[in-house]
């Protein structure tokens, strides 16, 4: 099994933070989002995964390095491949080419999951979904009685369905993948200017492929802050079910209050301070006399005097004041 993982853009709704490095490697609860995603689909496909192919932009060599090491965190061999133009989703994926043999998982980026399930690898495809109420924003898929995917809608805006496509995909066959992605760019064949991946799929669907829906029990989004900030709170609250120890022993605490659930990374230093709940705080940060809830503090960050809430303070930056909600981006320095 291999996992492809498109993440080319820095990702602009997420500014002032993704200026610096991309928005896959934004921490949630400790870890970077794109781990977070790569070891979840690990636990579901219910065999081990060789390789790990990160499509990128040229993000340098720092980057790249850390990809590597989150492939090998889950037994599988790191590849780096460059998508140099944002051309589409179809685009993106034939960027990895030499990776699209056997089965594989693709699994865009900016996404994050929890599910039950072992991946059923008996179906030409699975596409995972999940049910929401709006479904507009979505591209979403009709279902036959047999369960079967019949149709792919981008973005419907009369009622045709509620499951929504939630960007992680199985293909038992990425040969057949390959071939379909490279008609389209052969063929110029484009869907509002750019290469998509759902056009691939239908017509592979057309050819009589079959594809299966899969439930995930909760889709979390990091489009943006504010939902970036939830993401980490609801990771942290699946962390404390499953019993995982997340306040390093490394971490200083003085005359401070922890409220769980938690991250504390390496070497952290609490002076004074309420932390919690929902909190992440990365290796080396130093809060004092500041009260923190709902929010993620980067490495090695500095934050005095605050009340912190619903906010995301980046790698570096140093912040000194009283607000409710911010966004401050790695290396800024903000004094209220």
């Amino acid at each position: 099994m291999k996992i492809i993982v498109p993440m080319a853009g820095m990702g602009k709704r997420m500014r002032p933070h993704t200026l610096t490095v991309p928005k896959p490697l934004i921490p949630i609860a400790g870890k970077p989002i794109v781990q977070r995603l790569v070891e979840d689909i690990a636990k579901v496909v219910g065999e081990p995964v060789s390789e790990v192919a990160f499509i990128v932009g040229r993000f340098g060599t720092e980057v790249e390095q850390n990809l590597i090491k989150i492939a090998e965190s889950v037994g599988a061999k790191g590849t780096i491949h460059y998508q140099d133009e944002p051309l589409g989703t179809a685009h993106a994926i034939l960027c990895a080419q030499s990776a699209l043999d056997g089965p594989v998982v693709v699994a865009f980026a900016d996404t994050l999951f929890k599910a039950d399930f072992t991946l059923d690898t008996s179906a030409d495809g699975t596409i995972w979904v999940q049910r929401v109420e709006d479904p507009r924003p979505f591209g979403v898929v009709k279902l036959n009685e047999q369960g079967q995917i019949t149709e792919l809608i981008e973005k419907p805006q009369e009622f045709v369905s509620d499951l929504a496509i939630i960007g992680i995909y199985y293909f038992r066959d990425g040969e057949y993948l390959k071939r379909e992605l490279q008609y389209l760019l052969d063929n110029d064949i484009r869907d509002k200017g750019e290469y998509q991946l759902t056009n691939a799929l239908e017509n592979m669907k057309n050819q009589g492929a079959v594809f299966i829906p899969g439930r995930v029990t909760e889709w979390l989004d990091c489009g943006n802050k504010d939902a970036t900030v939830y993401t980490n709170q609801r990771y942290l609250e699946y962390l404390r079910e499953a019993g995982e120890d997340t306040v390093s022993k490394s971490a200083k605490l003085t005359n401070s209050v922890i409220i769980p659930p938690v991250y504390i990374g390496e070497n952290v230093v609490l002076e004074n301070s309420v932390i919690g709940p929902h909190v992440s705080v990365g290796d080396g940060s130093v809060v004092k006399h500041s009260v923190v809830a709902n929010s993620i503090i980067q490495k090695a960050a500095a934050v005095t005097n605050a009340n912190v809430t619903n906010s995301m303070i980046g790698s570096n930056a140093s912040f000194t004041g009283t607000p409710a909600d911010l966004s401050v981006g790695d290396y800024n320095a903000l004094k209220l």
